[in-house]
């Protein structure tokens, strides 16, 4: 196997699939429509905490609460990363709340490119790119309007 052709394979461990989603997560933020890597990102840590591979360790508030209230995000740690994600109703009453966001812990640093983590998680979660566009609600297309002479029936 050739260098190439090994660095389109990762296995599929902790540490592989929590650097993935460190990097899916940095370029979401910044993504034109991140829907999909957010998307990407849940379902992977949802996996991972399903099979025990990862851990809900609290939640704390948000650091950029919708329309100033006060909201609380899921810590999950996997691997060396830690990770937020929106909490389930379970968790309020599951999780010890943990205050505030430390702001001096940061996750180590890694290089790894986008569109090997995502293939990498597509392929953990089983979820393609294409499959989400089509849960999409159906989009109306543009039909462009009929004028008709004063007194005529529009049917």
């Amino acid at each position: 196997m050739n260098k190439q052709e090994n660095e389109h394979f990762l296995e599929q461990t902790v540490d592989n699939l929590a650097r993935a989603i460190f990097i899916v997560n940095r370029h979401a933020k910044t993504a034109t429509n991140p829907k999909f890597l957010y998307l990407l990102k849940r379902k992977a840590l949802e996996k991972l905490v399903t099979e025990g591979k990862a851990s809900k360790e609290g939640l704390h508030f948000s650091r950029n609460p919708k329309n100033s209230q006060q909201q609380s995000d899921v810590l999950v740690s996997a691997g060396e990363y830690y990770f937020h994600m929106p909490p389930s109703k379970e968790d309020f009453s599951r999780l010890p709340h943990l205050g505030n966001l430390n702001q001096t812990y940061r996750n180590p640093k890694t290089h790894l490119s986008l569109s090997q983590a995502k293939i990498l998680l597509q392929q953990y979660v089983g979820i393609s790119e294409n499959d989400s566009s089509q849960n999409k609600a159906y989009k109306k297309t543009y039909q462009k309007p009929i004028f008709k002479k004063l007194g005529e029936s529009y049917r």
